[in-house]
């Protein structure tokens, strides 16, 4: 079969790096897999490969989306299948490469085929207090509400959403993925989970280079678009609330860029316990820092 690597792990960890030398080596085109990185509108905040990266190797699905376009992991996992079929039809060896395990579980596993769910029964269930669409859950699918926390609004409104307006549980129609690529492709597949103050030191550091190389001249720029809404999910990303209330004279600079650099190492650390926990075991964990024994890994996994 062939075969595809995948270098996963946390933000700050060396994984765009290593998947640019990866891809020098073996000959490979890097697809990323960053749900922020997709967006053109903010290239240093969201860390995407400089352009003189993207010239030692083809990238692909960096920044090819404007911030105004809706996105979602459905639609990433089908462009993905596409780039890895081309890199594949031309010989190449695609590397995957991000930290957002939804895409990554959604490419190789598939989604499941849950109908559009009817838009009034979406308002009314989205509009009920969490618990009481927690009770609502028990009578229509107990084993949800017994998986759920009560409090968590999301899961519990989608999963009594979809039972309301299919008639099927959300289980059901997971148990039917499709569209998964894992069953025909040997995947190689690399975690990057080195040493944790290691890792907090990089997320400081890159906080501090992106207010140094524009970040916050790009936040203002997205601020300005009056067809972004506050609501988009690319206003959510990480440094862009921080910097908007620098720009609106509600912070200084300096408490912008230690509360960027906080909600980077918070979102290491939740990065950093879901891929050590949640991906299969056939996963190489590796601790290493170096990129020269970390590209040694991926060159024994891919003899495998």
């Amino acid at each position: 079969m062939p075969k595809v690597v995948l270098i996963a792990g946390p933000t700050a960890s060396g994984k765009s790096a290593l998947a640019c030398a990866v891809a020098e080596r073996h000959d490979g085109i890097v697809v990323n897999a960053d749900s922020a990185q997709v967006y053109r509108d903010l290239r240093v905040l969201t860390a995407r490969p400089a352009p003189e990266e993207e010239g030692r190797a083809p990238h692909r699905l960096f920044g090819h989306i404007d911030g105004a376009e809706s996105y979602s992991a459905a639609r990433w996992a089908y462009e993905a299948r596409a780039e890895i079929d081309l890199a594949h039809a031309a010989g190449k060896l695609p590397v995957l490469v991000g930290g957002t395990g939804l895409y990554m579980r959604t490419l190789l596993d598939g989604i499941a085929p849950v109908p559009e769910i009817d838009p009034a029964i979406r308002a009314e269930v989205r509009a009920l207090p969490v618990a009481e669409a927690h009770a609502a859950l028990a009578q229509r699918d107990p084993d949800a509400a017994a998986r759920l926390a009560p409090a968590d609004t999301t899961r519990v409104a989608r999963a009594l959403e979809v039972v309301r307006s299919t008639g099927r549980t959300l289980h059901d129609w997971q148990a039917a993925k499709t569209g998964g690529i894992g069953d025909r492709i040997t995947l190689a597949a690399l975690i990057l989970l080195p040493d944790r103050d290691w890792l907090m030191e990089r997320c400081d550091a890159r906080a501090a280079a992106m207010f140094a190389e524009g970040a916050p001249d790009e936040v203002r720029a997205l601020l300005a678009r009056t067809d972004i809404t506050p609501s988009a999910p690319i206003r959510r990303a990480i440094g862009v609330p921080e910097i908007a209330a620098l720009i609106a004279g509600e912070s200084t600079k300096a408490q912008a860029l230690a509360l960027t650099s906080l909600a980077t190492r918070q979102y290491a650390k939740r990065q950093y316990t879901w891929f050590r926990n949640q991906p299969p075991a056939t996963w190489h964990r590796s601790d290493a820092i170096e990129n020269t024994a970390r590209i040694d890994q991926i060159a024994t996994l891919l003899r495998g």
